[in-house]
C-alpha cells in the first residue's frame, strides 16, 4: 500500500515571501515595456496646416466636449491627430503563443506527479 500523500508545509514567512515575490514579478512584467520604451512606439501625428475644429474633423458635439474639458483647437490638436498603429507582428504573436502554451505544458508536467499522488491516495485504497 502506498503511503498517504503529505503535502509540503510552508511557514507564514515563506508564504509572505512567495506573495511578495509574485507581486514584484507582476510589477516587473507590467513596467518593463514602459522602461524599455516599447509602449506607444507605433504612433503617427499628422497635423493639419491650419488648426481649427473643422480641420481636426470634430463636429459640434465633440467641440463642446473638448471645450468642457478646457481644450481649444490648438491644445487638443496633438491629442486628436495622434493615431496609433495597431498592426500585429506575426512572429511576435507566434512567440507569445509559444511562451503561453509552453508555460501551461510545463505547469501540467510538473504538477502531474503530485496530482497522481493525491488521486491515488483518495481513490486507490
Amino acid at each position: 500500500m502506498k503511503p498517504l500523500y503529505d503535502p509540503p508545509k510552508q511557514s507564514g514567512a515563506g508564504q509572505f515571501f512567495d506573495s511578495a515575490f509574485l507581486l514584484v514579478l507582476v510589477y516587473v512584467a507590467l513596467f518593463t515595456p514602459l522602461i524599455l520604451g516599447l509602449t506607444g512606439a507605433g504612433s503617427t501625428n499628422v497635423m493639419p496646416e491650419t488648426v481649427n475644429w473643422e480641420t481636426l474633423e470634430q463636429n459640434e458635439v465633440m467641440q463642446g466636449q473638448w471645450e468642457k474639458l478646457g481644450y481649444t483647437p490648438d491644445t487638443a490638436a496633438e491629442i486628436i491627430t495622434t493615431k496609433f498603429d495597431y498592426s500585429i507582428d506575426p512572429l511576435m504573436l507566434l512567440l507569445t503563443a509559444a511562451v503561453i502554451i509552453g508555460y501551461f505544458v510545463f505547469l501540467v508536467r510538473v504538477s502531474d506527479k503530485e496530482y497522481r499522488d493525491v488521486i491515488a491516495e483518495k481513490f486507490d485504497h
